[in-house]
């Protein structure tokens, strides 16, 4: 294919970093046509890192050559070049690495959505299901963060491991028969006021009978094929507030906001993305096929 030219407003991106999330996947595969309406053959990939190779009409010059990451409009990212309205750059500061930059756009965006909503506080119980994933790693930190008593569930003793490097203070395997009284116990006896689920299915259903009355269950994520549903009434009964995914969505404006104050964290050092592998971009479907088999903890980036 041809190099990308800007047109009136756009910058094009020399890709040296696309990100990668486990829903798109599930989109490769048909899977959410109800939420995804691509149809193939397409590009996938929404956020991306590098460097500003030229820009269009109606955009600052200075822009060339700036250190940048973007989000790209949904599609088009697992690419060496990519095109973006000036408006989605975000500047990335000189102490953070491209790659830190490109895996926050998307789960670092999520995780503070998600995680403002629930109002977290320090004397809240928190439980997040898939906590060594890319995005739950994060959702680890922020909990951790404001002193919240923190229960991080996955699957596996390495990705446990994680978890608690992160700032989990109780550690639970769900591939366990037991695993949500576990969860009472390393609550310390008590159920939790959080749910953050990013796994979905019966885990999710699971996760929610050790919920407390008046607590906040977000269900964000669907790696398990389908998105937590919880029955209504059952939460009314027990005032739990739930949000699904529909309540994830979020102007292009937000988005680059929220994706801006988790890379401005990173530099600081408050947060840190958790990057389990890398590819190149010609084996885009090996990073795939890893992230199905669920081999890679944290995140999946591509390299070009």
């Amino acid at each position: 294919m041809a190099d990308p030219v800007p047109d009136v407003g756009q910058a094009v991106i020399g890709v040296e970093v696309a990100d990668i999330v486990f829903i798109e996947t599930q989109v490769r595969r048909g899977w959410g046509r109800e939420f995804f309406s691509v149809e193939p053959p397409y590009v996938p990939g929404d956020g991306v890192a590098g460097h500003v190779l030229s820009v269009g009409q109606d955009v600052d010059p200075a822009w060339v050559g700036r250190r940048v990451a973007a989000h790209a409009g949904g599609y088009g990212g697992y690419a060496e070049q990519a095109v973006v309205p000036v408006e989605a750059l975000i500047p990335v500061p000189d102490p953070l690495d491209l790659r830190q930059a490109a895996a926050l756009l998307n789960d670092g965006t999520t995780a503070l959505t998600v995680f403002e909503a629930a109002q977290v506080g320090k004397e809240d119980r928190v439980l997040i299901t898939g906590a060594a994933g890319g995005l739950g790693s994060l959702l680890v930190q922020l909990s951790h963060a404001v002193g919240a008593h923190t229960v991080a569930a996955a699957r596996g003793e390495r990705k446990l491991i994680t978890a608690r490097e992160r700032g989990a203070d109780g550690l639970v395997d769900y591939s366990a028969p037991d695993w949500t009284a576990q969860v009472l116990r390393a609550a310390g006896g008590q159920p939790v006021d959080v749910v953050f689920d990013g796994v979905g299915g019966a885990i999710g259903r699971a996760a929610f009978t050790v919920m407390a009355r008046g607590g906040r269950f977000s269900a964000h994520g669907a790696p398990s094929g389908s998105f937590t549903e919880i029955d209504p009434q059952a939460a009314r009964e027990q005032g739990v507030r739930v949000r699904g995914i529909q309540d994830v969505q979020r102007s292009a404006e937000d988005r680059r906001r929220l994706a801006a104050q988790a890379i401005e964290s990173a530099a600081r050092g408050d947060l840190k993305p958790l990057i389990g592998e890398t590819f190149p971009l010609a084996r885009a479907a090996d990073a795939h096929r890893a992230l199905e088999a669920r081999e890679v903890v944290g995140k999946a980036l591509l390299l070009t």
